[in-house]
């Protein structure tokens, strides 16, 4: 089954995982979230006090026209209310500035935090992993995922804490002036509240459907410009922007749907709001009437019911953001119980190749239950120069795959230097190995760094004599920017061969002992080649080697050659033996003539 359709099938969402998932980033920050907080209560609490203000006004101005109350009097009342609402008003000044401060130092923290630890988990994650899930919806749902970190505690700390704050503020201040306003609001939030959360409950599962189009969307227009030449190349233009459109139009009518529900949730609220406000009116205008309560106090419910308005408005708002949240959590988060599938024993240890003997033995292993190897045994000497050649599709790629622990072995051992290779940390494994592969991609940065990167820590002087052993000096005098030329998108700018000299630069400044020539001349031409291979044997000296090849003239001289046919080793021997002796390496070579194995 391919990923996308694994995909396509409806998910259910698990919400208390991805929350537990997003308060372990919160929980660093504790105290950052506890000001913010308490800058929204201030903030919530003083939109009730000038309110209150607004009560008091109308109160005593009753009382002036009502003449109960003296002029001078009325006046240095309100010149006291006009200090206490300047303090506020500055007051709240601050409490905006710092509430905004703290969240975006906030939230800044927690992105950065979301996106390096799944970063660095799916990039440690097992090349199995790598060639199931496609690029495009990868880099989608980790910028999503941390996009998602931002909406989400923007809903805790502008959503759901103001209308909690407000519900209790407000609720305290009805109850004290009038306890059936108190229950109208009540049952109106509760109402409001819910239905928004029934719609966005039956809008989930649309949400979900357009995320999925719109990763199969990205991750087509990644497989699109990474594959530019093939499509300019055959003409397709057409073709794929006709696939496009169809992807296109199937995204298009997924976000429709989960659109269309808020035509529904926001004429539902205005139904509820409205039903809400003729009640709370009829049963506090009867309490005026009844005189009960004042006019300031009837002005006074009138206003903070409207001031619980925006903040329903906003937590159901929130709720939206919530539940689109949760869904790129999940997109995102799932990963974090990928667990990789090539462990490291606890305690293992570094591995450090000084001699370079290689030992496979007795190895099997099978690929989605198709055997590749089959009691594959063979021993490589250190400093010795071992050809592997077949046909494609007879191991030889395997054999380096499982060298280098990309895959476990299904049964059998593969030793270095005595040491089972399983039994050592496999990112020291790896980094004792040297690679030329046949396709050697790069990174969009420098010549000087692509080459650099096998060893960072380099001179300019060993880098520099990296690239003259490759015959890049040459080259690189005709670049504008020389060596810091740019090389564009897995190495875009540069030709075959070039690519192919850097990955040699590359492979002689990392100096390992052991070193992999994986086709590592196809990309040549013949007198290029012809005149690297001097540099070649230079390059192998002192170095346990192991060499792909489909040219067999570049393994001639070769200590060992093993010829491989469906996972098996069905000759060895050098070069002179095997071409006296009928057999598959004497019959490729007839065939050949000094080109291909087709």
């Amino acid at each position: 089954m391919t990923q996308t359709t694994k995909d396509s099938k409806k998910r259910t969402i698990d919400i208390r995982y991805n929350l537990s998932i997003y308060f372990s980033f919160l929980k660093r920050y504790k105290l950052l979230f506890i000001l913010s907080l308490l800058t929204i209560l201030f903030l919530e609490s003083s939109q009730v006090v000038d309110k209150y203000l607004f009560k008091l006004i109308i109160d005593r101005s009753t009382q002036v026209e009502g003449n109960s109350l003296l002029a001078t009097n009325f006046m240095q009342f309100l010149l006291s209310l006009a200090l206490i609402y300047l303090v506020l008003i500055c007051s709240k000044a601050v409490a905006n500035w710092l509430r905004h401060h703290f969240i975006n130092v906030l939230e800044a923290r927690m992105i950065f935090d979301v996106k390096r630890r799944f970063f660095d988990h799916i990039l440690y994650l097992s090349h199995r992993f790598h060639t199931t899930h496609k690029t495009g919806s990868l880099i989608s749902r980790l910028i999503r995922g941390g996009g998602s970190i931002e909406r989400m505690t923007d809903v805790l700390v502008f959503n759901i804490a103001p209308l909690l704050f407000q519900l209790g503020v407000v609720s305290l201040s009805l109850l004290y002036f009038n306890w059936i306003s108190a229950l109208v609001v009540f049952i109106t939030i509760i109402l409001f509240i819910g239905y928004g959360f029934l719609v966005q409950f039956y809008q989930q599962p649309k949400h979900q459907l357009t995320n999925m189009a719109e990763d199969r969307e990205k991750a087509y227009i990644s497989d699109v410009f990474t594959n530019i030449d093939s499509i300019k190349y055959f003409g397709k233009e057409k073709t794929i922007t006709e696939r496009f459109r169809h992807l296109g139009t199937k995204s298009k009518e997924a976000l429709l749907k989960a659109w269309n529900y808020w035509r529904w949730l926001d004429s539902g609220q205005t139904l509820i709001i409205g039903l809400g406000t003729f009640f709370l009116l009829y049963f506090s205008l009867k309490d005026f009437l009844r005189g009960n309560i004042t006019v300031g106090t009837l002005a006074f419910i009138y206003m903070i019911y409207g001031n619980l308005m925006p903040a329903m408005y906003s937590f159901v708002h929130g709720m939206r953001q919530f539940y689109r949240a949760m869904i790129d959590f999940e997109d995102l988060f799932q990963y974090g119980k990928t667990t990789n599938d090539i462990h490291d024993k606890a305690h293992a240890k570094k591995l450090s190749i000084t001699e370079g003997k290689i030992e496979f033995r007795h190895v099997t292993f099978k690929y989605h239950k198709n055997t590749v190897l089959q009691d594959f045994t063979l021993t490589i000497h250190p400093h010795q120069k071992v050809a592997l050649v077949g046909h494609s599709g007879s191991g030889k790629s395997t054999i380096i795959k499982l060298l280098y622990r990309l895959y476990d072995l299904d049964e059998g051992v593969i030793l270095i230097d005595g040491k089972d290779i399983r039994d050592v940390q496999q990112e020291s494994l790896r980094s004792e190995l040297s690679i030329v592969p046949q396709e050697c991609v790069l990174f969009d940065d420098t010549i000087y760094n692509n080459i650099a990167f096998s060893r960072s820590e380099a001179s300019s002087k060993e880098v520099w004599k990296a690239i003259r052993f490759a015959q890049l000096d040459k080259t690189i005098q005709i670049f504008p920017e020389k060596e810091q030329t740019i090389v564009g998108e897995r190495g875009v700018k540069l030709s075959g061969g070039e690519k192919q000299r850097v990955s040699f630069a590359r492979a002689l400044l990392a100096n390992k002992n052991v070193l992999i020539l994986d086709e590592a001349t196809s990309s040549l031409d013949s007198q290029t080649e012809h005149e690297i291979q001097q540099d070649l044997k230079q390059l192998m000296k002192g170095r346990t080697v192991i060499i792909i090849a489909h040219r067999l003239s570049t393994i001639m001289r070769a200590d060992k050659i093993v010829v491989m046919d469906k996972g098996k080793i069905i000759q060895l021997g050098t070069h002179e033996q095997l071409i006296r002796h009928k057999g598959k390496y004497r019959t490729l070579w007839r065939l050949q003539q000094g080109g291909y194995i087709k």
